[in-house]
C-alpha cells in the first residue's frame, strides 16, 4: 500500500539534481491535485517549498464544509552535498508528506476520496548545511525557522500533523513512529486518544509517544535547547498540531546517510494517510475542546510561548 509510494518518493529525492520540478513530475497523472513549487533564497543558500493541494469531496476548496486537514514535512533539508553524499537521515519527514500526498492522489482515481481537503506541504534542499547539535549534529537549513513556517503552515489547516525525522537524542528509543501530545497556543495537552488509536490500527502493536517539553514549543532563535524542529508548526497557528516522529533505538544524527528505512517511513505514510481520513470526517479529533476551554480559563492564554518572549534586562 504506502510501501509503493514512499520507494517511489525515496527514489525520485535519493539525487544531487532533484528539485521542486522532479516532486510535481510525480502528481502530473493526477489532474485533481494542485502542485505549487516557490524557491527561497535565504542566507545559507536556497530551497523550494512545496505545496501539494488533494481536493476533498466536501472540501472547503469546492464550497463545502469538511475539515482541512494540514500535512507538514519538516526538516532542514533532504541532503547535506558536498561534505555527505546521498540522502540524509533528516529527508524521512519530506519523503513522508511527499509519498502521503501521492497515496492520496492516487486513492482519489480509485474512487477512495476524503470529505475535507487536505494540504501537504514541505521543502526541497540536495544541499543544506549541518548544524552542531547535542547529542548529535542536526541539519541546518537555508532559510530560517520563520520562512519555513509561513510557507509550510497554512491558516487554512485546521489540524496539523508535522512529520519530522526525531533519532538524535536519548528519550525516544523505539524504531518505528511515535507521536506526541497535542499542542495548541501554548499549552501542551493531553495525547490524543484517538490518534493513540489510529497509531495502533496502523502498526499493529501498542502506542509509542515521545516526550515533549515547553522548550520545544518555542520558536527556535531564543536560545533554549529544543528536541528538534517537529514542534515549530505550534508556534504558527493557532489549529492544534501533533508531531509524528520517525524514530530510531540509537542516537542517529540528522546529516547520517544510509538512514533512512523506508518501512518506518511507510508506517508514518499509513498513519498520516488513514489520520487524513478521521480528521476530514469529524470522527477524530486532536484535543478535547471542552477541556482546552478550561484551561484557558483557569490559567488563562500561553501564546506567549509562540513568541520569542521578552528579551532579557541586564542591571549595569
Amino acid at each position: 500500500m504506502a510501501l509503493h509510494q514512499t520507494i517511489t518518493v525515496l527514489n525520485a529525492l535519493d539525487s544531487a539534481y532533484v528539485n521542486g520540478k522532479q516532486v510535481k513530475q510525480l502528481f502530473a497523472e493526477y489532474p485533481a491535485v494542485k502542485v505549487e513549487i516557490q524557491k527561497v533564497e535565504g542566507e545559507k543558500g536556497s530551497t523550494e517549498f512545496v505545496k501539494i493541494t488533494i481536493p476533498g469531496s466536501e472540501g472547503k476548496l469546492g464550497g463545502g464544509s469538511a475539515p482541512t486537514f494540514g500535512i507538514v514535512g519538516r526538516l532542514g533539508g533532504i541532503g547535506a552535498r558536498p561534505s555527505r553524499i546521498g540522502l540524509v537521515s533528516d529527508a524521512d519527514g519530506a519523503v513522508a508528506a511527499i509519498a502521503s500526498a501521492l497515496k492520496l492522489a492516487d486513492m482519489q482515481t480509485k474512487g477512495d476520496v476524503l470529505l475535507g481537503d487536505v494540504l501537504v506541504t514541505t521543502h526541497i534542499c540536495p544541499d543544506a548545511p549541518t548544524l552542531p547539535h547535542e547529542p548529535v549534529d542536526f541539519m541546518d537549513s537555508p532559510v530560517d525557522i520563520l520562512q519555513m513556517n509561513e510557507h509550510e503552515v497554512l491558516p487554512e489547516m485546521e489540524a496539523v500533523l508535522s512529520i519530522d525525522t526525531t533519532k538524535g537524542n536519548r528519550v525516544v528509543n523505539h524504531k518505528g513512529i511515535a507521536i506526541s501530545p497535542t499542542v495548541k497556543e501554548g499549552y501542551i495537552l493531553r495525547v490524543s486518544e484517538d490518534l493513540l488509536r489510529i497509531k495502533e490500527m496502523t502498526t499493529g502493536q501498542y502506542p509509542v509517544t515521545f516526550p515533549v517539553t515547553t522548550q520545544d514549543i518555542t520558536p527556535y532563535g531564543n536560545g533554549l535547547y529544543h528536541i528538534n524542529s517537529i514542534l515549530q508548526p505550534a508556534v504558527a497557528t493557532s489549529a492544534p498540531v501533533v508531531g509524528l516522529a520517525i524514530t530510531a533505538q540509537s542516537m542517529v544524527p540528522g546529516c547520517g546517510t544510509g538512514a533512512s528505512h523506508e518501512v518506518d517511513i511507510a508506517q508514518a505514510v499509513r498513519f498520516a494517510i488513514e489520520t487524513a481520513k478521521e480528521v476530514t470526517q469529524g470522527t477524530c479529533s486532536f484535543y478535547n475542546e471542552a477541556e482546552f476551554a478550561k484551561i484557558t480559563e483557569l490559567y488563562g492564554s500561553m501564546r506567549v510561548l509562540q513568541t520569542l518572549g521578552q528579551p532579557t534586562v541586564t542591571s549595569q
